[in-house]
């Protein structure tokens, strides 16, 4: 168990892509690329008709609500899952909370900023990163845990997760990424079996609106409306509200559905690519389930730099807890992007090892 701090929780991809990393090639964030589509933002743009009138969530709500056979009590529209994290972490009457690591730093940033001392639960990189539930202490009444974990890649069994579950426990399981996961495969959205489940969705990543902020959490009624009193009034914007109603539609499911397949297909081969590199040392977290692959390498920081001199930005690793300086997150892209990256990678190491 550990609670030490000396990671910065607030950095996150899109700081190494902005100001003047802003013209690099983006394998630092993973919002999947060419989104939002034309049809999405034809349908932001017919919200803006609407913005002198206070936003309505109900058909939003109920949209979301139906996608995952859910009443719509059990559903609460956000800004953004980060809303989400600030909400659980004000609004929950919390002892001892865990946060399980490596993953998005948010929810531990939140419950800290809220005045929450936090725990972590560090997984290992000689279990491939696996939820070991021994890990976590029985008197955790809160539980964080992301799935597909960023930055792993690791996708948990859904099984595995639930048994976390506990009498008088809170268990958050984000999973922001589910949707690039070809068949939502060990997803928890939508049950209702499991005690204490609160699980948290984003519609930022697959369809690209990160500057919108639209996210939602599924929970117990009373949970939801514990939340909702946390929020303030009308937090989510009408162009949101009409973004989350068009992507709860059927074609939008499908649509996002071919996507996931497409990321599977295009992290293959990027991790091929990749495995050409381990001569060089570099390791790869396998099997890899998300839009994003974590790999160690010596000297990663340097490498780092010298992509970024070469046109290519990438995540840092070492603000994660449980990582170091030896990490990097890079962003399954296209074929066309990784074969430039991977030749611009093997220059990289070539320039660090004479260097």
């Amino acid at each position: 168990m550990h609670t030490e701090r000396g990671h910065d929780l607030r950095h996150h991809g899109d700081a190494e892509v902005r100001d003047d990393g802003s013209a690099l090639v983006d394998l630092a964030v993973n919002v999947r690329t060419g989104t939002p589509p034309v049809w999405l933002r034809e349908r932001l743009a017919g919200a803006l008709g609407s913005l002198a009138a206070y936003p309505d969530g109900r058909a939003a709500r109920a949209a979301v609500a139906a996608r995952h056979g859910l009443p719509v009590e059990r559903v609460l529209l956000t800004a953004g899952a980060a809303e989400a994290f600030v909400l659980l972490a004000r609004a929950l009457k919390v002892r001892r909370p865990v946060v399980v690591h490596p993953q998005f730093t948010e929810p531990e940033a939140a419950l800290r900023d809220a005045g929450h001392s936090v725990d972590r639960v560090l997984l290992r990189e000689e279990d491939g990163f696996r939820l070991d539930a021994a890990l976590v202490p029985e008197d955790a009444d809160l539980v964080v845990i992301g799935n597909p974990t960023n930055p792993t890649s690791v996708l948990h069994p859904a099984d595995s997760i639930a048994e976390l579950a506990r009498p008088g426990r809170t268990l958050v399981v984000d999973e922001a990424f589910m949707d690039a996961v070809p068949g939502e495969r060990e997803a928890l959205a939508g049950r209702t079996d499991v005690p204490g489940l609160v699980v948290l969705r984003s519609l930022t990543k697959t369809w690209g609106l990160a500057g919108l902020r639209i996210g939602y959490v599924l929970a117990a009624p009373a949970t939801i409306a514990c939340l909702e009193r946390a929020q303030p009034l009308w937090p989510v914007s009408t162009p949101a509200l009409a973004a989350a109603e068009a992507c709860m539609e059927p074609q939008a499911l499908a649509e996002a559905a071919h996507a996931a397949h497409r990321i599977a297909t295009d992290r293959a081969h990027l991790l091929a690519g990749l495995s050409e590199f381990a001569t060089d040392g570099l390791r790869l977290v396998e099997p890899a389930e998300g839009p994003f692959v974590l790999v160690r390498l010596p000297h990663a920081a340097a490498v780092r730099r010298h992509l970024r001199d070469l046109g290519y930005a990438v995540r840092r690793g070492d603000t994660f807890p449980g990582l170091d300086d030896e990490w990097l997150r890079l962003a399954v892209r296209d074929r066309t992007t990784v074969n430039s990256f991977l030749q611009a990678l093997d220059r990289a190491l070539t320039l660090t090892s004479h260097g």
